[in-house]
């Protein structure tokens, strides 16, 4: 035999022995529950074979149950420079989601529908990012394209009526909350069409969904929290105490239901009681200013800006 044969033949036996190191290295680990030990088999499998796109996979996803989110990438776009598939985009695309890199996770969900358009759940990921940076346009066409594929996912809905009501498209809001309902009458998803319906000051009907997410679980205290507000909206005052004390019934540091309280006690001129849940509010908040910037984590801030500004005026004023 030649000495060129010879070498070519070491080469093989060589490169044979190494392949089947690498491979019991890759079953060892895949027995094994210790994470930290998952990596380190897989990492010496990769050390024998740099290419090994089953052993990088699974070293990334261990390295992401342990938390290594930017060493999980590394393994991705590893692989993604060898051999390109949408497990690999979809997973790194999670990471800088996780990361709340957004722009770059979008990218990743993008390659991975492109490799491969019946991958819905990188669909709805790629239009839940797009929520995330404010593309409601875009994130409603991508929802919309879910749906398509998954028409009975009343997440989807829900999500594609929070792009709507972004957009102030409420008609479009009430109809996805309402396709929800009828696919899954969830308290949540009542609960989400009355917010919707309260904030264009639709007290009434927001008033029966919130009354019908209660009837679904009466021990839900966003609902009670929630018709009570549109009870005192409404101009049901006793109905609205009886609801805003059972919310917090729940929570004794609710400062949404005190401050809700304080208001409907002020309506009733009930003004010792107005006071009191008043400055319970105040102090839950931490509140020592007449700053109506302080309240800009409440409910009342957020959603009842105008009604809110001129009550506080005159809870200030007691």
């Amino acid at each position: 035999m030649s000495i060129k044969k010879i070498i070519t033949f070491l080469l093989l036996i060589f490169s044979l022995t190494t392949l089947g190191q690498a491979k019991k290295f890759i079953r060892q680990a895949n027995r094994t529950t210790d994470l930290n030990k998952k990596v380190e088999l897989y990492s010496q499998a990769i050390e024998l074979e740099p290419e090994n796109l089953d052993a990088l996979f699974y070293r990334a996803l261990a390295k992401t149950e342990l938390g290594d989110l930017s060493g999980a990438a590394v393994d991705y776009s590893k692989i993604i420079l060898i051999k390109p598939d949408p497990d690999s985009y979809f997973n790194r695309g999670n990471i800088r989601y996780s990361l709340q890199e957004f722009e770059t996770a979008k990218e990743d969900y993008q390659k991975a529908f492109e490799l491969d358009p019946l991958f819905v759940d990188a669909l709805f990921s790629l239009a839940c990012v797009e929520f995330d940076l404010e593309d409601y346009e875009n994130a409603i066409l991508h929802y919309t394209k879910v749906i398509e594929l998954q028409p009975n996912y009343p997440k989807v809905y829900t999500l594609r009526a929070s792009a709507f009501n972004a957009l102030d498209n409420f008609k479009k809001a009430i109809e996805d909350y309402t396709y929800a309902i009828l696919i899954e009458g969830t308290p949540e998803s009542y609960i989400n069409r009355g917010l919707c319906l309260l904030g264009i000051n639709y007290y009434k009907e927001a008033y029966l969904d919130f009354n019908k997410a209660l009837k679904v679980d009466n021990g839900n205290s966003y609902a009670f929290f929630f018709r009570g507000t549109s009870g005192l909206l409404l101009g049901d005052f006793d109905g609205a105490i009886a609801d805003l004390n059972k919310a917090l019934s729940y929570d004794s540091e609710d400062f949404d239901a005190l401050l809700g309280l304080a208001i409907t006690y002020l309506r009733k001129d009930n003004l010792n009681y107005a006071k009191l849940n008043f400055e319970k509010a105040k102090e839950v908040l931490k509140i020592k200013t007449d700053d109506i910037e302080a309240y800009k984590s409440t409910f009342w801030y957020q959603n009842q800006y105008f009604f809110f500004v001129n009550k506080l005026k005159e809870l200030q004023a007691l």
